[in-house]
C-alpha cells in the first residue's frame, strides 16, 4: 500500500507516508513472533521506501531540496492505554506496568502528537527514521532488572 501510495505522492512531488509499527517490533515477545516478525519488517520497509522516494523524486526532476519533499517514518507505540489492554489480567498488566521505566500506559494522543509532528511540512528533514512512543519500554539498562 505504501508503494502505491508513494507513486502518486512522487508525481505531485510531495506526501507523508507514517507507518505505525510497535515496541514488539523492537523488542519481541513470547507468543507473537507473527506479531513481532510484522512489525519489525516494517524498519526496512521505512528505511528502504524513504531512500527509494528520495531517489525516485529526483529521476522524475522534483528533487526533495525543493519544497517539502516526500517523507517516509515508523511510529513504534509502546502499550497504549486502548480498549484492546482492557481484556489483560491484571497480574499480567501488572507485570507489563514494572517494565515501563516511566512506570504507566501510554495514551492514543501521544502517539497522535508524534504522528501529527511527522506530518507536517515542517518536518521535511525528517526521513527514514523509526520513532519509539513507549515510555522507555525498548531503554537497555533501564534499572529496572528487565533486560
Amino acid at each position: 500500500m505504501a508503494q502505491a501510495a508513494a507513486r502518486h505522492m512522487i508525481e505531485r512531488g510531495t506526501g507523508r507516508i507514517i507507518n505505525v509499527s510497535s515496541v514488539i517490533g523492537e523488542t519481541g515477545n513470547i507468543g507473537q513472533v507473527n506479531y513481532a516478525a510484522s512489525k519489525s519488517g516494517l524498519f526496512g520497509l521505512t528505511k528502504s521506501l524513504a531512500r527509494e522516494v528520495v531517489f525516485e523524486l529526483g529521476r522524475a526532476g522534483r528533487p526533495a531540496r525543493d519544497g517539502i519533499g516526500l517523507t517516509v517514518n515508523t511510529v513504534t507505540p509502546g502499550f497504549i492505554d486502548t480498549g484492546r489492554l482492557a481484556t489483560v489480567p491484571d497480574k499480567v498488566l501488572d507485570r507489563i506496568l514494572s517494565q515501563i521505566p516511566v512506570g504507566r500506559l501510554g495514551a492514543p494522543e501521544e502517539i497522535a502528537r508524534v504522528v501529527c509532528f511527522l506530518a507536517a511540512d515542517a518536518s521535511s528533514y525528517i526521513t527514514g527514521q523509526i520513532w519509539a512512543v513507549n515510555g522507555g519500554l525498548d531503554m537497555k539498562g533501564d534499572g529496572h532488572g528487565t533486560r
